[in-house]
């Protein structure tokens, strides 16, 4: 999957998640995609999905969470 398309995917998630569980839609799509979006910066993330840029903090801080997560056994391709 693509950079380009995984954004997609993601501002997909965004749109069709209730509207009191964006944030959580939000972190979870970040943790999903946290290896494939591993060398991309937290504003070029927030660029592609079309965030503001001030959501970049939530993704570094996602993608941090997201090792200790794997580590404890969580399968991110099953999300």
């Amino acid at each position: 999957m693509t950079e380009q398309e995984i954004y997609q995917c993601i501002r997909e998630a965004l749109a069709e998640a209730p509207r009191n569980q964006y944030t959580s839609e939000l972190h979870l799509q970040m943790i999903k995609y946290a290896d494939a979006l591993k060398h991309i910066t937290a504003k070029e993330f927030c660029e592609g999905v079309g965030l503001r840029e001030s959501l970049g903090t939530e993704f570094s801080k996602m993608r941090n969470l997201t090792q200790r997560l794997k580590a404890a056994g969580l399968k991110t391709d099953q999300i």
